[in-house]
């Protein structure tokens, strides 16, 4: 015995809204950007560039880490 087709729309109607809201997140990802895409991984300028919350509110410029010997 088959399923009737009117059980299965909810579950259409529940997919087709992933689909609707994992558009709407990567466009307003898009436009936050300016139009760039999305970065998924911070690079080595911005590891280096990033301070520390702590440096911030008290304007501490030794707060960064030391590079061991050799630096």
């Amino acid at each position: 015995m088959g399923v009737p087709f009117e059980a299965l729309i909810p579950y259409g109607i529940i997919i087709a809204m992933f689909g609707v809201t994992g558009a709407g997140l990567t466009a307003a990802k898009y436009f936050g950007n300016e139009g760039k895409k999305a970065r998924w991984n911070k690079d080595l300028w911005d590891r280096q560039s990033a301070w520390p919350t702590a440096c911030n509110a008290c304007n501490v410029s030794p707060c960064l880490p030391s590079r061991g010997p050799g630096n």
